[in-house]
């Protein structure tokens, strides 16, 4: 290894995707179980790509997620308590039990908000682009969206703007093949993904999203290019994810994708491949193995944390809204 990736790192790297993984299997158990009121969509697989870009980034530096995004939540530092506290809606979570899966943010972490609407969290990302160019700051920021954006219109407006005004932002595509059920092939004219980039006059690059190092070493040449002040880069992951479109799609029967599809690509699993990595390096199985121990307990502390945290207050659901009060209600709390 490098010294710019030691083993110190590849441990660091190899805890946070254990914990994305395990935290999801957790979570599914929960719905399944009704402990987790309705659906959530799971990050299983995509675990290098979150891991290998924030390994590259700075803590003041920003990230905007997606409806998948409890992945990038964790690998930018965020507490598995208050992500299980959410999740039950409790008043201890990320956002007091109001905004549950999809709406996962900390502003102190740089982590500006997980978002349901597809690729919406791209000119947010570039607002703090913008933000960071103008007050002369080091911060750069990072757009997470899946494949399913790459059509939308203001994926598109928010590159060619970020490319004109050469800001420090990395948009990073997930590309897992699928959008819901459609696969890539079937929504899209052009699947060069990071081909398109060119339009924008920006570099577009293709990575193997299910190895960490490949994830880790492109980030790092984007964002010192960001920091440069060179403008925009385009990064497309190419990953999968094993589970479904969300929790539900277990019980559905959807036939889109083939099991001889989703085997193949667990042999590019990107945990067992770091595994082996580390292995060939020097570090010992028992330390992963206690890594892992060390980990699940981690998801249990935070199961039982949410469990025993208190339900939101009726009296202070108007709170915290992005509205003028109503009349008479008293201003405590309002943004």
């Amino acid at each position: 290894m490098s010294k710019e990736w030691s083993k110190e790192l590849g441990m660091e790297m190899y805890r946070s995707m254990l914990r994305i993984r395990k935290f999801e299997e957790r979570v599914i158990r929960l719905v399944n179980e009704n402990e987790i009121a309705g659906v959530t969509h799971e990050y299983i697989g995509q675990e290098a790509v979150a891991v290998g870009i924030s390994a590259a980034l700075e803590q003041d530096d920003i990230i905007t997620s997606t409806h998948r995004g409890h992945g990038h939540i964790i690998a930018k530092g965020g507490l598995v308590r208050r992500m299980m506290a959410e999740l039950f809606g409790r008043s201890t979570g990320y956002n007091r039990g109001r905004g549950g899966s999809m709406h996962i943010a900390d502003l102190s972490l740089g982590i500006y908000g997980a978002n349901g609407i597809v690729a919406a969290g791209a000119p947010i990302a570039m607002g703090a682009a913008w933000a960071s160019k103008v007050s002369a700051s080091a911060r750069v920021a990072v757009s997470f969206f899946g494949d399913g954006a790459v059509n939308q219109g203001v994926l598109h407006e928010t590159m060619n703007m970020a490319s004109l005004w050469k800001l420090p932002v990395l948009f990073v595509c997930e590309n897992n093949g699928y959008a819901v059920t459609l696969s890539s092939q079937e929504s899209s004219a052009n699947t060069d993904f990071a081909g398109r980039a060119a339009a924008y006059r920006m570099p577009g690059i293709k990575v193997d999203g299910m190895d960490v190092l490949q994830v880790l070493a492109a980030a790092r040449q984007a964002i010192e290019r960001a920091r440069a002040g060179e403008g925009p880069t385009f990064l497309e992951c190419m990953t999968y994810r094993y589970m479904g479109h969300h929790t539900a799609e277990a019980t559905m029967s959807l036939q889109y994708r083939s099991k001889e599809e989703i085997e193949a690509w667990k042999l590019k699993d990107p945990i067992p491949c770091l595994f082996r990595d580390l292995q060939a390096q020097g570090v010992a199985a028992e330390e992963m193995q206690q890594a892992l121990v060390e980990i699940e307990c981690e998801i249990e502390e935070a199961v039982e944390y949410a469990r025993q945290s208190p339900d939101p207050q009726p009296a202070e659901s108007l709170e915290l809204m992005y509205a003028t009060p109503y009349p008479g209600l008293p201003a405590k709390g309002w943004i």
